[in-house]
């Protein structure tokens, strides 16, 4: 496994980050637990959950992901894992049980530690912006978590390009920890999003850049063609999915990257990472897993290096996602 600094900071992660989003919901522990144990034994010291994980599911109160990496994480040394979590979204009744108010960030961020069975989380982040509450005092709180040691590093995920610069431009003003990683959704299919501003932004201001669905909910694992289009998956709900699946230029992008990853002897959802980690903006994109079988199908991504003519393939074929 290769590791790279996140970011500005001095913390250095694995190449890939394992998705803890199916923990408690399409993986029970048990599985979830051997998941784990696999991406450790592979190098992979970095693992990223949130604490709404999954709520959504009925039955579900939210926690599950973070109480099941809690569980593992006393089965390895603490110092050799570097855990990230996130805040925003709604984990107990009235109006204060959602958003990033230095109220709900104050408790959400107790009730986070206590589920993972620790006293500091290595990066803590923003699920999605709160509209009602001011950047100051949501950077103010995060500070006082940092200063406090209960956070070593705060990042933000789902942030456009212009509200990113402003927090950035919050806590240089008022002097306060800023936000030195973000997680995107990017992949060959949604691209726009990240290329067209935030690219550029992280780049120049140093921040670490860790995707979400960088496989397109599975899509660029090959399950799906153009003659099976309701293969096995738990995402088979999602609107990127039904929106890929009906896509006849999808199949060509995948076409294009499944003759690469045969000329390479790997999957295709390696060829699908490696041109991720081919881009010196992205350090370490989210791979989720639920089996063993599904992690081991990924892990060896970081390895696989791409000629640049098989980069410019992807990126044409991709071109307007």
């Amino acid at each position: 496994m290769q590791y790279a600094k996140l970011g500005r900071t001095g913390l250095k992660v694995s190449r890939l980050c394992l998705g803890a989003m199916t923990f408690g919901w399409s993986a029970d522990e048990p599985t979830s637990f051997a998941i784990m144990d696999a991406a450790f034994e592979a190098g992979i010291n970095f693992i990223d959950t949130a604490d709404i994980y999954s709520r959504w599911i009925e039955g579900n109160q939210g926690g599950e992901s973070e109480t099941i990496v809690g569980n593992w994480l006393k089965t390895r040394p603490r110092r050799e894992v570097i855990i990230a979590t996130k805040v925003r979204g709604r984990m107990w009744s009235g109006p204060n049980g959602e958003g990033l108010s230095r109220a709900h960030i104050l408790q959400a961020v107790e009730d986070s530690l206590r589920r993972l069975q620790t006293d500091y989380i290595d990066l803590y982040q923003t699920h999605w912006p709160d509209d009602e509450t001011p950047l100051d005092e949501t950077l103010s709180a995060l500070d006082a978590l940092v200063q406090s040691g209960k956070a070593r590093y705060i990042g933000a995920s789902n942030y456009p390009a212009w509200l990113l610069t402003k927090a950035l431009w919050v806590s240089d003003v008022n002097r306060l920890v800023r936000y030195d990683c973000l997680q995107p959704h990017y992949s060959l299919f949604n691209r726009a999003e990240f290329e067209r501003e935030l690219r550029a932004l992280c780049l120049d201001q140093g921040i670490g850049v860790i995707p979400y669905s960088p496989l397109a909910a599975g899509f660029l694992t090959g399950k799906y063609s153009r003659e099976n289009k309701q293969a096995d998956t738990s995402r088979m709900n999602s609107g990127l999915i039904q929106r890929l699946i009906n896509d006849e230029r999808a199949y060509a992008v995948l076409d294009v990257a499944q003759s690469i990853a045969r000329d390479h002897g790997v999957p295709v959802a390696q060829v699908a990472l490696a041109w991720m980690l081919a881009d010196p903006a992205i350090t370490s994109p989210i791979i989720g897993a639920r089996t063993v079988a599904q992690l081991q199908e990924v892990s060896g991504a970081a390895e696989v290096s791409l000629a640049p003519e098989e980069i410019t393939r992807l990126n044409e074929a991709s071109q307007g996602y």
